[in-house]
């Protein structure tokens, strides 16, 4: 932009001028105005300027300017001609926040294009100039950089790195892209000069706007400049410059600090070109990554130097060992990281190396790198060294991971052979014969050597030799297939010899070194006995592959045929292995591709084997491996008919139900599971699956249910419950014919009880079932004769028995308590407490007869049961009766308890005198809540025995019947002394609402809004209502906020009514007698304003009519008690007194027919002192 100047005057108008001349001496210009101050004042200017390596941009030739005034920002170009491409408001900030505005050039999208930045605030925007084709200049939006604090300037230090100065005056360097913080600086210490004077424009008066002045307070525009990389910041004493360090600087100034890890942390950042804010490393990527390695590998020589001479020379082994560990892993690392394994395994270990400790930790550090393939070539003196170090730390499990991974191409074979042969170390063993020396024989050789010879002998294998032989199962099953052992792949080229040699040696006639006594085939011989399933699977794989090499299908026939040689004609194999050989042969002859052939009678000598042993042992197992055999397609090689016949001889019902199956005779696999103890409980949820899953036909299903019902005792005996359900969920209309079949009647109560009691678990909706009466009565008489104790329990959950029908059986088995109880349940109590009482009785008369017997007796437990079953009777059926029914029921129970003292003299009391006395005490006890103590003392006193001078013996009845009434008598008194004082207090409360004045929450109308002192001219009454609110009267009538209840106005809260919130007024005034509006919605002037002369007033008046004021403060009241009230209390109180029951006597047991709370133990007298209202 030459010959042409930017300037912002202190009117804040924005010109150009041009044309610079001079004239007379005195320099002067032309200028123009470009922005006024008049359409808003601008804080803020910055034009494009571009490096001379970008003066031929296309996008120069606009002469672009960006301004931030107060509201927004606008883009103007000053060339060709004057014209605004953007303009962008700001939105909501902060008023006293700084405008910022600066442009940089970024490569963004292959090009390279101004950019930018403008914040005013605590958000930075980045804006994207473009220039089409076309000419026209494109403005596009990028990622916004939001802040927690407020900018007072924005610098860029390069295209990535921009530098921010908050209010606090800290620096903040950030990364653009990643929006992270990289470093935080506190420069208040420069003291940084506002231009807060030039933006109030105190030397012309101030004639500046408030909002420019309040911008002016944080301005500080000429005092931050940016150039080079570098940025000025002028102080009130001096000028700073702030840059930032270049890599080099950066590393070097870690390595002041002896930060070395953080500085190879660092470089290596600026390897891989992830640091931020990086200065001073130009050039294409691989030129940068060579010169920061060569500044790495400097470092790496200097912290191997300090690792070792800062190692601790005294103290103990462990110190020097965290010591390395801590230090020599990084040098490992950064070394495999750029790729420096020549470095690492010549200088650096031969440092090491001086070190014994530190080699050591050198050596166990490659473990990881080695075991994860990521360090592969390593020099022979390191490996050497490094099996070696571990050998001597007896860290033999490690020596053989690492062996696997390692190229052994260059050590001593025959060396390491033999290590890992005497240390057991066998993957490592088979690795180095493979790899090196494309062995793939002689391991297996050595592992047969080992186990063959304990197999042969018939002895049990050791844990080492049981490894060995599962390791040698999987090294065959690798070859055969092609994989490498321990990991990886054969080479394509050594696959098929491979696989021909590991064949060719597992079908030898005999061993290298055969002993005379040694018989044929040893090594499959071996496998088989060794474990016979696995081999066979690993043949069952290898067969897979042989689908299209005819020299393999050669050695598949022969490899079988060799199987059957050695299994079939020798003893020395069990059934199940047997078993495993021919379920193997089936499963590869039932394939469609088979190429095998196995001659048929070997099956039948399989089949004679396992059905037909010289002893039963090894049922299970003989039956399980015929299965397995059936199922994988060996039935096709036996004859039906004999297979079943032999099935059944050597009692494999899993068998039969296999065959049986295939032919549809289900009803004949029932048959099987009841013969079979292992499995006969399964049958009921087979029978179960085939009549309710589909798939079966009608006659199969029928068939089934014969076979069932044919074994019914069978299935009842084994699961009662289970047959029951079986018969209620498919054939519940069959229930009689079932019944007939049952001739057992064990049997018979068993399936009943199972069908009918609800507690036995059944699942199925009695409802559906529609037992007939007469069923249900045959398992009630079955229940009294094998189960008489259970019959009450019983009958009450049982359903759809007849009562009289029932009677006469409890009658025909003489069980009185149940005859009882089914009277009282046919509403005929006084016959059941004639049966419950003769019973009670005659248990009396058995006590009063005996002899001398201890306290103990049973027969005294037996009276206390049946006089507690008794007065249970009594008390259920006392509530529905009248007090001369009660006295029919209490006094003959009261009489016979009574009825043994009578006998007994006082000078020779009965042995149970006392414990008769206590039962009478609980008699007494439970009939005073039915009847009236009066009419008890009466009836005792009349008493023939009683009333010629024995009254001692009743001495205590009546002295508890007195402390009773005491009790009573007192409890009723402190009642209502406390329901007096609650009356009182609540009234007072009442009263003091009432009477209380109101306070309003303003002093202006709530509807016109005018202060009532206003309206004062006006004949208008102010109201004022207990919420607060106050209205002029006139203001109220307007509103129809008015009610007219008997002839007097009842004024409303405008506000609170929720008449006004329906949207209408009710004019029923009975509605609001009858609380449909509640005091809460609808408050009332404390004052109402009858109209003079109106008789229907003063008669309303001379009533005691609630105003609907106290009904709103009683109501209040009442909200207070959410407990239980008081009032409550009365009442049941008067229940009682009504129903003439009174408090027991002590000790007394409470009666489940009694509710009242008088009766609960752990009734309390509330005595908490009321709540306190609240204004």
């Amino acid at each position: 932009m030459k010959r042409l100047a930017l300037v912002n005057d202190f009117k804040l108008n924005m010109k150009k001028s041009g044309k610079l001349m001079r004239v007379m001496g005195v320099r002067t210009c032309e200028s123009r105005c470009l922005f006024s101050g008049s359409k808003g004042e601008v804080c803020c200017i910055e034009p494009l300027h571009s490096k001379p390596d970008l003066k031929d941009h296309p996008i120069t030739q606009f002469s672009l300017l960006a301004m931030a005034s107060l509201t927004k920002i606008l883009v103007i170009g000053l060339k060709p001609s004057l014209k605004v491409w953007m303009t962008f408001p700001y939105g909501r900030m902060d008023p006293s926040s700084v405008p910022l505005l600066a442009w940089h050039f970024v490569a963004a999208h292959n090009s390279v294009n101004p950019m930018l930045a403008f914040c005013r605030g605590d958000v930075v925007h980045f804006l994207l100039v473009k220039r089409d084709e076309s000419g026209a200049i494109h403005v596009t939006k990028q990622k916004h950089l939001h802040l927690y604090y407020d900018l007072i300037n924005f610098t860029w230090m390069n295209s990535r790195t921009v530098v921010l100065l908050d209010s606090a005056e800290k620096l903040h360097v950030i990364d653009r892209q990643t929006q992270e913080e990289l470093e935080t600086v506190e420069i208040s210490e420069v003291q940084l000069v506002y231009n807060s004077s030039h933006f109030k424009s105190l030397a012309t008066g101030g004639n500046v706007s408030q909002a420019l002045a309040l911008v002016g307070e944080k301005a500080c525009y000429q005092s931050i400049s940016s150039y080079g990389g570098q940025i000025f910041y002028l102080g009130t004493k001096s000028v700073y410059v702030m840059m930032l360090r270049s890599w080099r600087e950066r590393v070097d100034h870690l390595l002041k600090q002896d930060c070395l890890t953080e500085a190879l942390a660092l470089a290596w950042s600026f390897h891989e070109g992830k640091a931020k804010a990086v200065v001073g490393l130009s050039g294409d990527a691989s030129k940068r990554k060579a010169v920061v390695a060569d500044r790495m590998v400097e470092i790496l020589f200097h912290y191997t130097d300090r690792a070792l001479k800062k190692c601790p020379d005294q103290g103990k082994i462990q110190v020097m060992e965290q010591h390395f560990q801590d230090m020599v892993p990084v040098i490992v690392d950064y070394c495999l990281l750029l790729q420096r394994k020549d470095l690492l395994f010549s200088q650096m270990y031969d440092k090491l190396s001086e070190n014994s400790v530190a080699k050591g930790v050198f050596l166990e550090c490659l473990e990881p790198y080695i075991l994860s393939d990521k360090l592969v070539g390593i020099t022979p003196q390191v490996m050497k060294d490094l099996l070696v170090h571990f050998q001597d730390k007896k860290l033999m499990e490690n020596v053989e991971a690492l062996i696997v991974h390692m190229d052994i191409t260059s050590l001593d074979i025959q060396q390491v052979v033999l290590m890992c042969w005497e240390n057991h170390l066998y993957d490592a063993m088979i690795y180095v014969y493979n790899r090196g020396m494309n062995e793939f024989i002689s391991p297996m050789e050595k592992l047969f050597k080992v186990i063959a010879p304990p197999l042969n002998a018939g002895k049990t294998l050791t844990d080492e030799q049981v490894v060995m032989g599962n390791k040698l199962l999987v090294y065959i099953s690798c070859c055969l297939a092609g994989r490498a052992y321990p990991l990886g792949d054969i080479p394509e080229d050594l696959v098929p010899l491979v696989k021909n040699q590991v064949f060719e040696f597992l079908i030898r006639l005999h061993s290298a070194e055969a002993s005379p006594e040694e018989e044929i085939y040893p090594y499959v011989r071996t496998l088989l006995h060794f474990d016979t399933r696995e081999f066979l699977n690993v043949l069952a794989l290898t067969f897979e592959d042989f689908k299209n090499d005819k020299q393999a299908v050669e050695y598949q026939q022969r490899i079988v045929d060799i199987l059957l040689k050695v299994m079939v004609e020798n003893s020395d194999f069990t059934p199940s292995q047997v078993g495993c050989l021919f379920t193997f042969l089936a499963r590869q002859l039932a394939k469609p591709d088979n190429t095998l052939f196995v001659n048929r009678t070997l099956f039948d000598q399989v089949l004679e084997f396992l059905c037909s042993p010289d002893d039963d042992s090894r049922h299970s197992e003989r039956q399980q491996v015929l299965l397995e055999l059936l199922q994988a397609g060996g039935i096709v090689q036996f004859e039906e008919s004999r297979l079943i016949r032999m099935a059944e001889k050597a009692e494999f019902y899993q068998i039969c139900e296999f065959m049986y199956e295939r032919e549809h005779q289900y009803d004949k696999i029932i048959d099987c599971y009841l013969r079979d103890p292992l499995r006969e409980e399964e049958v009921f949820n087979y029978i179960h699956n085939i009549l309710s899953i589909p798939g079966h036909s009608a006659e199969e299903k029928q068939s089934v249910w014969q076979k069932a019902m044919d074994h019914i005792e069978e299935l009842v005996s084994l699961k009662p419950c289970k047959a029951a359900e079986l018969v209620a969920t498919h054939f519940s209309e069959q229930i009689e014919t079932v019944i007939n079949k049952l001739e057992n009647q064990v049997l018979l109560f068993k399936f009943l009880r199972s069908l009918l009691d609800p507690r036995e678990g059944i699942h199925v909706n009695q409802e559906l079932l529609q037992i007939s009466p007469c069923i249900t009565e045959q398992f009630i008489e079955l229940l009294c004769q094998f189960s008489p104790t259970q019959v009450i329990e019983t009958l009450q959950v049982l359903e759809g028995y007849r009562l009289e029908e029932t009677i006469q059986i409890t009658q025909k088995y003489q069980l009185h308590e149940v005859t009882a109880y089914l009277l009282e349940k046919k509403g005929d109590v006084h016959g059941a407490f004639s049966i419950m009482l003769k019973r009670l009785q005659s248990k009396l008369q058995e006590i009063t007869h005996q002899g001398e017997t201890t306290r103990e007796d049973p027969s005294l437990k037996d009276v206390e049961e049946t006089m507690v079953e008794t007065i249970a009777l009594c008390q259920r059926n006392s509530h529905n009766l009248n007090q001369q029914q009660r006295e029919a029921l209490w006094f003959p129970l009261l009489e016979a308890m009574m009825a043994p003292q009578k006998l007994s003299s006082s000078a020779t009391p009965h042995l149970h005198s006392e414990a008769l006395k206590s039962l009478t005490m609980q008699v007494l006890n439970s009939m005073a809540a039915f009847i009236a103590l009066p009419s008890i003392l009466q009836r005792i006193l009349q008493d023939p025995v009683y009333g010629k001078g024995k009254l001692g013996e009743i001495q205590g009845l009546i002295l508890g019947m007195l402390d009773t009434f005491n009790y009573e008598q007192t409890l009723l008194e402190t009642t209502t002394s406390l329901l007096n004082q609650d009356l009182h207090w609540s009234l007072c409360n009442l009263r003091a609402s009432i009477t209380k004045g109101l306070n309003p929450k303003q002093d202006y109308c709530s509807i016109c809004l005018q202060q009532y002192k206003r309206r004062q001219e006006m004949a208008d009454e102010i109201i004022v209502f207990s919420c607060g609110h106050l209205y002029h009267s006139f203001c109220l009538q307007n509103k129809e906020c008015t009610i007219e209840i008997e002839g007097q106005t009842r004024w409303t809260c405008y506000k609170c009514s929720s008449s006004y919130k329906a949207g209408k007024l009710s004019e029923n005034s009975s509605e609001v007698k009858k609380g449909r509006i509640t005091p809460s919605q609808v408050k009332m002037s404390p004052s109402c304003h009858p109209s003079k002369g109106d008789p229907a007033v003063k008669k309303a008046t001379s009533e005691p009519v609630l105003d609907p004021q106290q009904i709103q403060a009683f109501d209040r009241l009442c909200r207070l008690y959410r407990g239980s009230s008081r009032l409550a209390l009365l009442t049941e109180l008067s229940q009682s007194r009504g129903s003439e029951s009174y408090r027991p006597f002590s000790g007394s047991q409470s009666g489940p027919a009694s509710h009242s709370i008088f009766q609960n133990e752990n009734f309390q007298l509330q005595l908490i002192p009321p709540p306190v209202t609240e204004d």
